[in-house]
């Protein structure tokens, strides 16, 4: 089917033009093999990771197969995690967006039962949840299950890790038994092929292997950091660093801007690419970026897909990304023309499994590092400021300032004191 897929699918529009502006060009392996059968109702066991493309390999056909009209529940998504949870709806409602009846809700701990009772009671026809918080609402009984006609349980091997299989067995229950079941699991260990002879008819099994991703010559480390302390971990690692040239990777447009605002205002010389960016304002800013008019450039995915700039130093994953092809193509920015390239991510501590997912398939090590403190940057500072002046001094030519030092120490003054005095002055202006 290749990248016909999408066309040959006969997708409505509305979906057509949200893929389009999602960035899907190629669909993934996952999406070829999933969307058909799933379309055509039948039940599949999907072996794939995480970043193979498969919350769209069931999305797409998901949207295809509702009945809009009805705003009963339809379809339920179960996860293990509130971190997956959100990340699913979030996929889905950008699937949605020219389909303004269709609703979907994410439901786990942390978020208020009530307000999820008054939107469930409003009519919402997807539910994203976490085993937990969903056999909450059907105790309950705020959740009507009669119209339930598709359940897709996400990352079911992890689900079973953590524990949840009488919490999967009993949902799976309370659901019409004529339902359409589907199942995606990285691994299929005993307990998971049990679930689906109990629990689908005659399954399509569709097994997805990562490709040997190969993974270009960069020096990977991430940094542990919180969301709200990412902005000043950039800011020191520029510094310490003495970084001239950067690409940041964001994953949402308003992150993009709001980063600029606040590189901006520290001065430096940086620059967005988004897709709200006008083309013909983007590639300005590519050029100037090439001629290293700004040093730092904060981009989307979608919008860096035309660098091709040989002297990026670093590239900074400031938002782990959704897919681990991305998270590949995103490195390889800098290491090029021979150059080995330097990779700095940073995770939240729910973005560590991620972290290791990506570890574990591209086969390379991302080294753990602390972030430089304020006094190293001091230090740091200063050691360069004391090699340009070694260099300086090997260089010679300091006849006209050698003139201005001996006016000054005219006035009762030595040299030390004197050195020491622009030094103050050079590391004042530095901090």
């Amino acid at each position: 089917m290749g990248s016909e897929i999408f066309k040959e699918l006969y997708l409505s529009k509305e979906i057509r033009k949200s893929i389009k502006e999602m960035g899907f060009r190629e669909p993934t392996e996952i999406q070829v093999k999933s969307i058909p059968p799933i379309l055509e109702g039948k039940d599949i066991i999907g072996q794939a990771q995480t970043g193979t493309g498969k919350t769209a390999a069931f999305g797409i056909p998901l949207m295809e197969l509702l009945d809009q009209s009805n705003k009963n529940t339809q379809a339920m998504i179960v996860c293990p995690t509130r971190e997956l949870a959100n990340q699913v709806s979030e996929e889905l409602r950008k699937l949605a967006k020219y389909i303004p009846q269709l609703k979907v809700l994410p439901i786990y701990g942390g978020l208020s039962l009530d307000s999820q009772i008054n939107t469930l009671k409003m009519g919402v026809q997807i539910i994203v949840g976490t085993p937990g918080r969903i056999i909450d609402h059907l105790e309950r009984q705020t959740m009507p299950t009669d119209d339930i006609g598709i359940v897709i349980l996400d990352e079911a091997d992890e689900m079973l890790n953590m524990g949840f299989r009488e919490d999967i067995e009993k949902i799976l229950e309370s659901i019409p038994a004529g339902r359409q079941t589907l199942l995606f699991s990285a691994t299929m260990p005993k307990p998971i092929l049990d679930l689906t002879e109990q629990y689908q008819k005659d399954p399509v099994h569709i097994k997805v292997v990562h490709k040997e991703l190969t993974v270009p010559q960069v020096k990977q480390y991430y940094f542990e950091i919180k969301d709200n302390a990412k902005p000043e971990a950039l800011k020191r690692l520029i510094e310490a660093e003495n970084i001239k040239s950067a690409l940041v990777f964001c994953n949402a447009k308003k992150e993009v801007d709001k980063l600029l605002i606040k590189l901006r205002s520290r001065g430096y010389p940086a620059e967005a690419l988004h897709s709200d960016i006008k083309q013909k304002k983007r590639e300005q800013r590519m050029d100037r970026f090439k001629n290293e008019d700004i040093g730092i450039l904060i981009a989307t995915d979608v919008a860096a897909r035309g660098i091709d700039v040989d002297n990026i130093e670093v590239v900074f994953n400031y938002d782990l990304p959704q897919g681990l092809e991305t998270y590949v193509h995103r490195i390889g920015r800098t290491a090029r023309a021979g150059r080995p390239g330097l990779a700095y991510t940073f995770a939240s501590s729910r973005d560590l499994g991620k972290l290791k997912d990506i570890m574990r398939i591209t086969n390379t090590e991302i080294i753990k590092r602390e972030l430089p403190s304020h006094r190293d940057i001091e230090r740091i500072k200063e050691n360069r400021i004391a090699d340009e002046i070694r260099m300086h001094i090997r260089r010679g030519h300091l006849d006209k300032y050698d003139d201005f030092v001996s006016n000054i120490a005219g006035d009762d003054m030595n040299y030390r004191q004197i050195a020491a005095a622009l030094a103050k002055i050079i590391l004042k202006d530095e901090k």
